[in-house]
């Protein structure tokens, strides 16, 4: 017997119901008082249900017989006393579920978020914003307000049905089996749900994934959808996704949609076999009239809401399934993360040197091949050439946005795989081709770089950025709103904020990634003028498309579909005639 228990418990640890409240606990642990007390209210809000068939029997029984007692006339008010009660209680109920649910899901979102943040940039690469969007916060919302409210209303149900099955037990245990046979077969059918929806699941989320994104990409992309008069693609685009969700929630009601009608048949033959019962009872003496109204209304609201149970079922196995996503993702570590005893990089003494070099994006699809590159502390290297032959990806892979797949990357002598990931992004100041503005002030997205940067601090870098100027023409200075992505900036002006953040961080490795390829020669001046005071006393690694802007480097690398081809200072790559870059420096003069 003992063995057999120990298999059971087993059998209920792997369940799925229990993984997930054991995932969930640790969230619901600090409110444990408040979610206990959510589920112990409706202990008496469920109890309470079988009042009024009892109060029912009673008075119909006192009727009958010409028995009007004064428990009889008191009745009607007995009633509304029980109702208010139970009303109270369900007031309490849905408050506190609610209190514990927000609590719960934005201890969830907040873990999820933060997660979102260490995230790598192959998941970025591969995931669209309408996706990230559903599994990270509606996702949380589906999982914890749903199992709540539907712990709420099954245990609700459970002393609801209990209550009704102890009536029914008291006025004819004979009909009471009849009954309860009669709900055990209409319940067999919700033990397929899951099994029905598990796939569809992950594709509705997809789905409603992809109606998001469709939102966000017209909204970020207004301006060319109304140049190019995209207006009819998007419109097709649109109506396709839709189209597919459409087909998702269709498929969903073929499987799960039957369960709810041949519950409701079930019953019904129920009801009819218990009318029919009843008779044969009330004949032979062994229930009176009032018994047998009592046992009715009592079987009528037991399966009332039995009825609409495949559906309600449906809703939980869906927050299980958000649940198990959702989990999945907090347990998911990201592949580019510090090892566990990384050394910190407290400063750079000696430099950077690529070693042998091999990455790529995809598997047999090298991007750069075999790269051997010594960068010594405050040089300036530029990396020039075709696009799409590696330099971006070279530096990147010094942030460790990836990782190498082969060979290695070293500072001051050790392999940056083996550093403590912040403290290396710590030493990094990036300023990209297209940077990216948070929606704020212009003070708040400097201060980016160093959050806790003095006002002389500050002010250098307004300086330095070649923002002075700008900044005081402004009304209202540095806190002038800019709005999502520094939209109301010019791509000038944007480069120069971007700079500011980079001189307030004071990081001694600068990338510059094209940081003036899309800007005008007004603005390209001005913008190089500041970039200048950024890279003194800096090591600087340069991506640059015009080549005059790095003819001062004290490195030149060219590199060409993964491979550095050329290498040296601007006077002895020019020299070199038949050579790439000299090729590329002589056509962009012509």
């Amino acid at each position: 017997m003992s063995t057999m228990f120990r298999k059971f418990i087993r059998k209920i640890q792997r369940s799925y119901v229990f993984q997930n409240y054991k995932n969930i606990y640790p969230y619901v642990k600090p409110y444990w008082g408040r979610a206990l007390l959510a589920v112990l209210v409706t202990i008496p809000v469920g109890s309470l249900e079988a009042v009024i068939p009892w109060a029912m029997k009673t008075y119909i029984d006192s009727i009958t017989h010409g028995n009007v007692s004064m428990l009889t006339k008191i009745m009607p008010l007995l009633i509304i006393g029980f109702t208010l009660l139970q009303s109270s209680f369900t007031y309490l109920a849905t408050y506190m579920n609610a209190w514990v649910g927000a609590k719960i899901s934005n201890g969830l979102k907040f873990d999820l978020f933060k997660k979102l943040m260490r995230c790598d940039a192959e998941f970025f690469d591969q995931s669209v914003s309408g996706t990230i969007q559903m599994r990270f916060n509606n996702d949380v919302d589906a999982a914890c307000s749903g199992l709540l409210n539907n712990l709420k209303m099954f245990s609700t149900r459970i002393f609801t049905s209990l209550s009704y099955i102890t009536a029914m037990l008291v006025i004819s245990w004979q009909l009471a089996i009849v009954a309860i046979i009669v709900l055990l077969i209409a319940l067999c059918p919700l033990t397929t749900i899951r099994k029905r929806i598990s796939d569809l699941s992950g594709k509705s989320v997809m789905a409603g994934g992809a109606i998001t994104s469709q939102y966000i990409e017209s909204f970020n992309g207004n301006r060319i959808i109304s140049s190019y008069n995209l207006y009819n693609y998007q419109e097709k685009k649109f109506t396709y996704v839709l189209s597919e969700t459409f087909k998702i929630m269709i498929k969903m009601v073929q499987r799960t949609g039957i369960l709810s009608p041949i519950m409701h048949f079930v019953i019904g033959c129920g009801i009819a076999l218990i009318i029919f019962s009843g008779n044969y009872l009330i004949g032979k003496g062994m229930l009176t009239a009032g018994g047998f109204a009592a046992f009715i209304a009592s079987v009528i609201m037991l399966y009332q809401p039995i009825k609409s149970m495949g559906n309600d079922l449906n809703a939980v196995q869906l927050s299980f399934l958000a649940m198990e996503r959702v989990f999945s993702l907090l347990r998911a570590d990201p592949k580019i993360r510090s090892k566990s005893q990384a050394k910190i990089l407290k400063k750079i003494s000696d430099g950077i040197e690529y070693k042998d070099v091999c990455f790529e994006y995809v598997k047999d699809r090298p991007v750069l091949k075999h790269i051997n590159l010594k960068i010594k502390l405050g040089e300036t290297v530029a990396f020039v050439g075709n696009s799409g032959g590696g330099k971006t990806t070279l530096v990147n892979l010094l942030s460790r946005f990836y990782d190498v797949t082969g060979g290695g990357i070293e500072v001051d002598g050790k392999d940056i795989r083996d550093l403590e990931l912040d403290s290396l992004r710590d030493k990094i100041s990036v300023v990209f081709q297209d940077n990216f503005l948070f929606n704020g002030t212009i003070r708040e997205n400097i201060l980016l770089g160093k959050e806790d940067a003095t006002e002389q601090e500050l002010q250098s870098a307004i300086k330095s950025a070649c923002l002075d100027e700008f900044i005081g023409g402004l009304k209202k200075g540095l806190d002038t709103k800019i709005g999502e992505r520094g939209v109301l900036l010019s791509g000038g002006q944007k480069q120069r904020v971007a700079i500011a953040r980079a001189f307030i961080k004071n990081a001694p490795i600068v990338i510059l990634d094209e940081a003036t390829s899309a800007l005008d020669n007004k603005s390209e001046a001005i913008v190089q003028k500041a970039i200048d005071n950024l890279m003194q006393d800096k090591t600087v690694l340069v991506i640059a498309h015009r080549l005059s802007t790095v003819r001062n480097a004290d490195k030149i690398a060219v590199v060409n579909y993964g491979e550095i081809v050329e290498i040296g200072t601007h006077n002895q790559l020019i020299r070199k005639k038949d050579g790439i870059y000299s090729s590329l420096y002589n056509a962009q003069l012509t």
